[in-house]
């Protein structure tokens, strides 16, 4: 699974991180970063559900090529 967050549209709500803080935590700033090896650990519908969350749309999930 690929996760894309788009740091000049997300404006630091935490939903993502509220959703699957597995996945999402905040930076100093407090706008949306990945867990090291949070996407190996979180389910699809854990991701979706925090993308979907986002109030702003900033978070883009996909699938990640083969062998990745």
């Amino acid at each position: 699974m690929e996760i894309r967050i788009d740091h000049r549209t997300c404006i630091g709500s935490g939903q993502c991180t509220l959703t699957a803080p597995a996945v999402f935590t905040q930076d100093d700033d407090g706008y949306a970063t990945l867990v090291p090896e949070g996407a190996r650990t979180a389910t699809p519908k854990q991701v979706t559900q925090a993308a979907l969350s986002c109030p702003v749309q900033a978070i883009a999930v996909g699938n990640a090529p083969p062998g990745t």
